[in-house]
């Protein structure tokens, strides 16, 4: 399994519904190949490798070699960047309806 830094943004990554679905396909198997996850898809090969480097650039997958393939494996822990941001918003806009709540009852 190969273990480098990443070295694109998360956000990025999973802004696409393409590797979005990846993701959730990696996740459900515990490892898949280029051809398993390709049969899910409308697009060629070609095409899913290139989400699948973007979403190893990002740390969210991970492959290694076995034989003449590889095989790729969902890295979930970089997701947590996510919804630790989400969480912040979450809290803050709670706050806000909150807020906006006890000023509608004053009223």
């Amino acid at each position: 399994m190969n273990a480098i830094a990443p070295s694109r943004d998360i956000f990025e990554a999973v802004a696409n519904e393409h590797r979005r679905e990846l993701l959730v396909l990696l996740a459900e198997e515990k490892e898949s190949s280029l051809r398993q996850l390709t049969a899910h898809f409308q697009m060629g090969r070609t095409a899913v490798s290139k989400h699948l480097t973007i979403l190893m650039d990002a740390g969210l997958v991970a492959s290694r070699k076995v034989g003449r393939e590889t095989r790729y494996q969902v890295n979930p822990a970089p997701l947590r960047q996510i919804g630790d941001w989400i969480s912040f918003y979450e809290k803050f806009w709670k706050e806000k309806i909150g807020v906006l709540s006890q000023i509608l009852k004053e009223q």
